[in-house]
């Protein structure tokens, strides 16, 4: 059997929550309509019967030998007026002088006297010959005695009859209240059912629950904002690479930081914080989605790759000039001219064991020492002089070697790409490692190049100096730049210490 969705469930519920109100309001309208009509009976014949023993011709009647008399007609005429059902006109023991109907008069009245023999005027509820009525009872006062008693009152039924007339319009009015009630009902149902796509209740929560799951599994950061800058959704891995706050949603992304890193469509690389991200957005019916992947451990891969390939492409270059070289050689040895082939050859072997061995000796760190011949050899290639200052020294120190390879190779990288002449100088004393990497060229034109962290290169380059920057917060160093010479300072470990 299908289950209802939402909408119906929701549609059914304030159906019934509308018909209970409305009926009851009626009840309620009922009661007080109906308390309203036996006040107004009290009230009107409280009047009647106070006005009828204060009527001068009433005392006058009194006092002659039959006062029925004068007194019917009169009570009947008042009655008629007045819309009372009875007035009641009897002598102080109950004898009546008047009634609505003829057969009556001279027999005794049936109700409460006591009261208005003493003087008061009262109302009360009572079941007499034509029924249960609202009747008031009064004293016609002379000479400080009581002449006679005249009781006024409206049956009833007649106050039944007048609350069942209302009932008609009311009747009219919660059906025109049930009527508009449905309607609005209906139409928020309606849009109720649009939004839900007719689910019902169990296929929501399980949405919800594999959506919660999902969001708190994925191990890429997922973000959702709003067409007006709001973060409206924004997932734990999100959370942990943008470094946002537990309450970051429903905040503006101005105020969390996060404008220049959401700026653009395509794809974008970031160093937020010491973190590599890949940044993809994307527009929706709801804002933009935006997909973050931590890329730092790629990019320490890519640049130690780089470098092996820069050291690679080195060695290659150097070999096919070493071939060249002895290619000449041999063509010397050839044409006889030994001695002229014996002196080139000890010239490029004697250049060659000099840079290693200068290089090798200022630097006992392997992995470095190989970054720094690869560097030579593609610098001469590019036609650039890259030199080893002569105090130069540097020992293994047991600071991360890809660490120094992104820091060397960078700044190297980029004093080959801007100048003609490199100089790189090593050495560690007083507890810190400097590395200083000058140049011949202008300089740094953009001194916020550290500080930056991205780039719009889809394949993550460009992203030199930011990485040098971020290498060296992670070993706790500095940085400083006056003109075409970075300085870096990094601190050496205790451990070595």
């Amino acid at each position: 059997m299908r289950r209802w969705s939402l909408a119906g469930q929701m549609l059914v519920l304030q159906l019934l929550v509308v018909a209970v109100t409305v009926a009851g309001l009626a009840v309620l309208a009922i009661v007080q309509a109906h308390e309203l009509l036996t006040d107004e009976a009290s009230s009107k014949a409280r009047a009647v019967a106070v006005s009828v023993a204060a009527s001068p011709s009433v005392l006058a009647a009194l006092d002659e030998p039959n006062p029925s008399v004068r007194l019917q007609p009169y009570a009947e005429q008042v009655r008629h007026q007045t819309g009372v059902d009875f007035i009641t006109i009897m002598k102080p023991d109950g004898t009546r002088y008047t009634h609505p109907n003829p057969a009556e008069i001279g027999k005794h009245y049936l109700g409460h006297t006591e009261r208005a023999l003493a003087g008061e005027t009262f109302t009360e509820t009572y079941t007499g010959t034509l029924g249960e009525s609202r009747r008031v009872v009064t004293p016609v006062m002379s000479g400080g005695r009581v002449r006679a008693l005249v009781s006024a009152g409206i049956t009833i039924n007649q106050i039944s009859a007048r609350v069942r007339d209302q009932l008609a319009w009311g009747g009219l009015v919660v059906a025109l209240a049930l009527s508009l009630g449905a309607a609005g009902t209906w139409l928020v149902t309606a849009r109720l059912r649009r939004q839900t796509h007719g689910l019902g209740p169990v296929e929501l929560g399980r949405i919800h629950e594999h959506h919660d799951a999902v969001l708190h599994a994925v191990r890429e950061g997922l973000l959702l904002v709003g067409k007006d800058g709001t973060l409206t959704l924004c997932n734990d891995a999100a959370r942990m690479l943008l470094g946002l706050p537990a309450d970051a949603e429903g905040r503006h992304v101005d105020e969390l930081g996060l404008s220049k890193v959401l700026a653009g469509d395509d794809e974008r690389v970031h160093l937020v914080g010491d973190r590599v991200l890949a940044v993809n957005s994307a527009a929706s019916r709801l804002g933009t989605v935006v997909t973050v992947r931590d890329h730092t451990e790629l990019q320490a891969l890519t640049g130690q790759l780089d470098a092996e390939r820069d050291f690679a492409e080195s060695l290659r270059s150097a070999a096919h000039e070493a071939a060249n070289r002895l290619h000449t050689v041999i063509t010397l040895v050839e044409l006889g001219r030994t001695e002229q082939a014996v002196a080139l050859g000890t010239a490029e072997l004697r250049a060659a064991q000099e840079l290693t061995d200068r290089v090798v000796g200022a630097v006992r760190e392997p992995v470095l020492a190989a970054l720094l011949l690869g560097k030579s050899a593609e610098a001469a290639e590019r036609g650039a002089e890259l030199m080893i200052s002569q105090d130069s020294e540097l020992d293994d120190l047991g600071l991360d070697p890809r660490e120094l390879v992104t820091i060397v190779g960078n700044l190297i990288d980029n004093a080959i790409d801007a100048a003609s002449r490199v100089e790189v100088h090593l050495s560690a004393g007083g507890g810190e490692v400097l590395i200083r990497v000058a140049d011949n060229g202008p300089g740094l034109a953009d001194p916020q190049a550290f500080t930056k962290g991205w780039t719009t290169k889809g394949d993550g380059r460009g992203l030199g100096l930011a990485l040098v920057g971020q290498a060296v917060r992670r070993l706790g160093g500095t940085i400083d730049v006056k003109g075409s010479a970075f300085t870096v300072r990094l601190p050496v470990p205790e451990r070595v210490r």
